[in-house]
């Protein structure tokens, strides 16, 4: 993190109001991070997680012209880059998916590179740039084959972050997130919305639908982790001349999920899920990796969850009442 000749320092969160951008603005604000400002922006009005006279809450439209090159300015630092139209909205809206994820991703690395060069800037990939037949185990240089828009989409976001990085014109990070397990709060349009729901919602007494067979395979990580590794990312050395890296996670299947929830919250909480095919969840949720190499990310210091079992009691212990 480079401080500006002024010691003014400002970090900027887009897709600040989401539940990822929430908890990523509190840990910053309880961390030892240096900043003045900490801008939260959402196209809803996004709120700050704590009160704390640094934060700066702003409802802004980043697809309108002019919105998103006014973001970035002489005092800005780190620019985190969360917000995106996900999996299965991308899938359906088109349209919206790339003007949201790619051409705004576009605009905000033009606005970095005119204002400030050399702004670390934090791009959140996914999975979804996998796709098709895979290797047994992923890495970081396993070719993006995406089957999905919303896979290409942040694939392409990730070749220009690479390349704006090369250039020198941002000191970019691309962080391809495991799927997260357990997200608070209700479904999404995400396609792997079904991962926290089969335990979110049976730990709360309520019932659950799993659309995919409990063999296949994901790769996940628990929202604390992910914040953990997202904190890291602001103030790591640059990774050399690839900057994606693959978060680490842990690999489990769909019925050792259920497995843990029956030894977590008891048969009952295994009986409100019920199996209901849809294939085409399936089908973008199984092109995902369900093992990846965690080397790299964690020679770099980047973490992972210990077992499915800490992740669960993760969300009773932080999330649940936010759930419910």
């Amino acid at each position: 993190m480079n401080e500006s000749e002024d010691n003014e320092m400002q970090i900027i969160i887009t897709g600040g109001g989401g539940f990822l951008g929430q908890k990523l603005a509190r840990a910053l604000l309880q961390g030892p991070h240096p900043f003045t400002e900490l801008l939260l922006v959402d196209i809803q009005q996004p709120q700050s997680p704590l009160p704390d006279p640094r934060v700066r809450c702003l409802k802004a439209d980043l697809t309108e012209t002019g919105v998103a090159e006014s973001l970035i300015s002489e005092r800005t630092t780190v620019v985190y880059h969360l917000a995106a139209i996900v999996s299965s909205h991308a899938e359906q809206d088109f349209d919206l998916g790339w003007k949201v994820n790619l051409d705004t991703t576009r605009t905000l690395l033009e606005a970095c590179r005119h204002t400030r060069p050399g702004i670390r800037f934090v791009f959140t990939s996914s999975l979804a740039v996998y796709g098709g037949p895979l290797p047994e185990l992923v890495n970081d240089g396993t070719a993006l084959t995406p089957t999905s828009s919303y896979g290409a989409q942040k694939a392409m976001g990730e070749l220009l972050v690479n390349d704006y990085s090369r250039k020198g014109y941002v000191d970019g990070l691309v962080l391809r997130l495991p799927t997260i397990c357990v997200r608070p709060g209700k479904p999404n349009r995400a396609a792997s919305s079904f991962v926290s729901s089969i335990i979110r919602e049976p730990l709360q007494g309520e019932n659950a639908l799993c659309p995919v067979s409990p063999e296949l395979r994901l790769w996940l990580s628990s929202p604390a982790t992910v914040v953990a590794n997202f904190l890291l990312a602001a103030r790591l050395p640059a990774t050399g001349d690839w900057r994606s890296v693959n978060l680490p996670g842990i690999s489990v299947t769909v019925g050792e999920m259920l497995e843990t929830l029956t030894l977590t919250g008891g048969a009952s909480a295994r009986e409100r899920v019920q199996f209901a095919a849809d294939p085409a969840v399936e089908r973008i949720v199984a092109s995902w990796p369900g093992r990846i190499d965690n080397q790299r990310a964690s020679a770099l210091g980047f973490v992972a969850d210990r077992t499915f079992a800490d992740i669960i009691d993760s969300f009773i212990t932080h999330d649940m009442q936010e759930a419910s």
